[in-house]
């Protein structure tokens, strides 16, 4: 089967910065990939390069077989986790049917199809009891379920996740991520999940892609997540700890989740 995403010889920069180069990657149909790294490594810039919105300084990016362009249906994404406004009138249902037709201009036309396939990932992402109450209303879980929801809604062959566990506590980071491995085995949606802790993802996560200065590692995660690794890639000692089925990245002086645990925003 054709890879549901594939870089080749892949490079980005800005201006006499270079955040990575020579990337070699292929998702296949169905497979979770978790990319982590420093603030500034690139990881929001790479789903960028797949939404079409950067352009590589080098190599070859591909959804599905065909290169990559703005606004392909064939692509999900989950935005980062922001609060929408409590005032925003608009239905949890109305919202979700945005990822079906949101693109074009006009009121939404009645549709029997349409609202079936808003009913069924609502359903799935379990947020039927609230299908009709207004979207700013609802509590910062809720709404990323709805984000969600709207992310698959079109049957997206790849699915890109920005960072979507941001601000949330660690039962609805474990619920989100839960959700979305939940949808890529029902629909068979290739996933590529920015986060800053792989902790929520680990138990999903087929494949690391670890991003740090301009360098990379790609593998299963007992591969990529271990102190030699990590310690290769900052050029400093970092130590990978586990305990109780998680695991501590603690680099320098203070243990952390990981070493920019506390650093939200993506610096490119």
């Amino acid at each position: 089967m054709r890879p549901a995403l594939r870089l080749a010889g892949a490079s980005l920069a800005y201006g006499n910065r270079t955040l990575w180069s020579g990337l070699d990657l292929e998702i296949a149909p169905g497979e979770f990939v978790a990319v982590l790294g420093a603030n500034g490594a690139g990881k929001s810039s790479l789903l960028k390069v797949v939404l079409g919105q950067q352009r590589l300084a080098a190599g070859t990016v591909e959804v599905a077989g065909r290169p990559v362009r703005r606004g392909d249906r064939r692509i999900g994404y989950v935005p980062q986790q922001k609060g929408l406004e409590p005032t925003t009138p608009l239905r949890a249902r109305d919202f979700v049917r945005l990822g079906l037709d949101g693109h074009r201009w006009g009121p939404l036309l009645p549709s029997r199809r349409a609202r079936a396939q808003v009913d069924r990932v609502l359903d799935a992402v379990g947020a039927l009891d609230y299908a009709d109450a207004p979207v700013g209303r609802l509590s910062g879980g809720e709404q990323q379920r709805l984000r969600v929801a709207q992310s698959i809604v079109g049957d997206p062959a790849l699915l890109l996740a920005d960072e979507p566990l941001l601000s949330l506590d660690l039962h609805h980071a474990s619920a989100v991520s839960a959700l979305v491995d939940e949808c890529r085995t029902r629909t068979g949606a290739a996933v590529l999940f920015v986060t800053h802790d792989v902790n929520p993802v680990l138990p999903y996560a087929d494949r690391v892609l670890y991003l740090a200065n301009g360098r990379f590692r790609v593998g299963p995660p007992e591969q990529v997540m271990t102190s030699a690794t990590l310690s290769d890639l900052y050029g400093s000692p970092v130590e990978v700890l586990r305990s109780n089925g998680r695991l501590l990245v603690a680099g320098g002086a203070a243990p952390s989740e990981h070493p920019h645990a506390h650093e939200h925003e993506e610096a490119s």
